[in-house]
């Protein structure tokens, strides 16, 4: 305790409980301190300070020995590791050697080649299984992480290691893996477990069961493997040789209950697969480092956490903090995570040219938007420090919505019209049947937006249609008015476009004005049928005169291959820069032959301005970690 309060910089004094910044550097003005008795009369006879501050350090020193206790173990590991891996993966072809896998697994079909990188990724995997390390395959999307994961498996049987295996992807992704791994490997035999319930329990009966059913690999999808309780007890009952994590880094919350039940799944190796292995912050990134070696970290979560976000309380300081915790980060991770980028490894990868296009808000837009800050304003000046957390981004999910589309937010139907609207409803047979009463059918009206407003009247059209909003009204905004121009020369360059958006509502106003504009177009987000995705995708694929493929950014941004598109237009950023990566992603990837063009619209001056730049720094922070400490 002594050493610590002698030698701690002020940022380290502040991460103790009840230990401001401000008494954080009164305590350094006390030093030196003769002894633990000195101390303890310096810090008890100052004014602001408690002595409780004294033994508050401990956890501090407790937490910070958990953090080089670990590394030290996954050091150990490294250099045992480093020289096999660095000699794998600083060659671009492998060497003839007794370990090495120099020809792909010959369960393979014949007419498929791996790059010479996937090979060093197959051999990589065969490196970690060797030494009985789990792992993540951090590839940057688009360089075939699941082929390789085939390419895995297939050499797993011809040495023997006949599975059994579980693959769990996301809902969009499970028709693309089991026609990758049909058309590289058609000898893995496979079962999948998805459908309805009977469906699944005719499954659960026959692998559990029957000696008929013979199977490598069980393929299911999150919601299925932490489904029911008759789904996780299938996979709590099975013993796995290994369990595969598509898109790994939704597995990011130590604390959540899906970690918790995918925890529960018998396997005893796992590998992760993820394009994006940081997202948001370090914590997270120990959240995958948990997940895949538990008998390192067992008993350790809660103190990575906590020394993970301990973070100095004075800004200019947050550099240095941050930049330790990085360099942290680095040496836990380095043993068990391979991540090539596309840059590195695909010489003839086309380009990949992103803009950020700034949109002006159209005129009624911008008075929309100057009005939702006025009455936030106001609102915050009213409540003050009580203002929740809860309706701050409420706030702020209006703002965003104003400066997506002015139909987002209600202003063309007023109190007055919505009256009105509501009483001519009243005479619609199904409502006048059922006795439906103006004034509440004008509640529910209140909280709906424009543009749902304007459904409603189209859908009783007969009798509220004279209510409709002029066509011209719905092609208005400042992102409309600046891709009416984008797509149009788009067309003219026989370039064809993934445009995304986070919201379905949004979707569903661009539709509108892509049908104004003529152009043909698909659309498939979380509602569309599992079964039905994979066709939309490959129609757009075939099809050249589809100009335009919708998608919802969360359903069409995971594990999907759209590289016949070669432009990408992000309608509204995401929080998470990783998403929109991942939807980015899906045309620029193997198979592209194409230049590829990002474009992000964001509305000047408005919250997307800042959402971008909290986006960069996050990327930032990305780079930092992956980046070797030789830079």
């Amino acid at each position: 305790i002594l050493k610590f309060f002698q030698e701690a910089k002020i940022e380290e004094l502040a991460t103790i409980q009840g230990c401001s910044r401000k008494k954080a550097e009164i305590v350094a003005k006390l030093r030196p301190f003769n002894s633990y008795d000195d101390l303890v009369a310096k810090i008890t006879s100052t004014k602001t300070l408690t002595y409780f501050i004294i033994p508050g350090c401990l956890e501090v020193i407790h937490l910070q020995y958990v953090v080089t206790s670990l590394m030290e173990k996954c050091e150990r590991i490294g250099q045992e590791m480093e020289s096999v891996v660095s000699a794998l993966t600083s060659s671009e072809c492998l060497e003839d050697s007794e370990d090495n896998i120099t020809k792909q697994p010959s369960l393979l079909v014949s007419s498929k080649t791996l790059k010479n990188y996937q090979m060093i990724g197959l051999n990589w995997l065969r490196v970690m299984h060797a030494q009985h390390l789990n792992g993540i395959l951090a590839d940057e999307m688009g360089l075939g992480k699941t082929i390789q994961t085939i390419a895995f498996l297939a050499h797993l049987i011809e040495v023997g290691e006949r599975g059994p295996h579980v693959i769990i992807v996301p809902s969009s992704t499970i028709e693309n893996w089991l026609r990758e791994m049909q058309d590289w490997c058609p000898s893995l035999k496979i079962v999948i477990y998805y459908g309805s319930q009977d469906e699944r329990r005719v499954v659960r009966q026959q692998v559990l069961y029957s000696d008929t059913v013979e199977y490598n690999v069980i393929l299911t999808t999150y919601n299925m493997a932490t489904g029911s309780v008759e789904d996780r007890s299938l996979f709590k009952k099975m013993e796995f040789q290994y369990a595969v994590f598509d898109e790994g880094h939704m597995l990011k919350n130590m604390s959540s209950l899906r970690f918790q039940n995918l925890m529960r799944i018998r396997a005893g190796r796992r590998l992760l697969l993820t394009g994006t292995p940081l997202q948001n912050n370090l914590v997270e990134l120990m959240s995958l480092l948990c997940f895949v070696m538990p008998d390192i970290f067992s008993g350790k979560t809660e103190s990575l956490k906590k020394i993970f976000t301990m973070m100095t309380k004075v800004a200019d300081e947050q550099g240095k903090f941050e930049k330790e915790k990085i360099e942290q980060a680095k040496r836990i991770m380095k043993p068990f995570v391979l991540r090539r980028l596309k840059q590195d490894v695909l010489s003839q990868m086309p380009a990949k040219e992103e803009n950020v296009n700034y949109c002006e808000m159209i005129p009624a837009q911008q008075d929309i938007y100057d009005f939702l800050i006025q009455t936030f304003n106001a609102e915050i000046e009213k409540k003050k420090e009580y203002l929740s957390k809860g309706g701050g981004a409420s706030m702020f999910m209006q703002l965003r919505k104003a400066a997506n589309h002015p139909l987002l937010i209600r202003s063309i139907y007023d109190d007055k019209k919505l009256a009105a609207i509501a009483k001519d409803l009243c005479k619609e047979p199904s409502h006048r049947d059922r006795g439906a009463l103006p004034k509440l059918i004008q509640e529910d009206l209140a909280v709906m937006h424009d543009f749902e407003i304007n459904n409603v009247c189209k859908h009783y059209k007969s009798h509220i249609g004279k209510y409709m909003l002029d066509p011209k009204v719905i092609n208005e905004s400042g992102k409309f008015k600046a891709l009416t121009k984008m797509l149009a020369k788009m067309k003219e360059n026989d370039d064809r476009v993934l445009l995304f958006s986070q919201f379905v509502m949004v979707l569903d106003i661009v539709e509108v004005f892509l049908k104004d504009l003529g152009y043909k177009f698909f659309r498939l987000d979380g509602s569309t049928p599992v079964p039905e995705r994979q066709k939309l995708i490959d129609d757009f694929n075939n099809d050249k005169n589809i100009f335009i493929f919708l998608l919802s950014t969360k359903a069409g941004g995971l594990g999907i291959n759209l590289t016949a598109a070669n432009t990408v237009i992000i309608h509204d950023i995401d929080f998470n820069p990783y998403n929109d990566k991942q939807a980015e992603d899906r045309c620029h990837r193997m198979g592209q032959t194409r230049k590829v063009k990002i474009h992000r619209l964001i509305s000047k001056g408005t919250v997307e301005e800042g959402m971008i730049r909290v986006a960069k720094q996050k990327l930032k922070l990305e780079k930092d970690v992956t980046t070797s400490n030789q830079g």
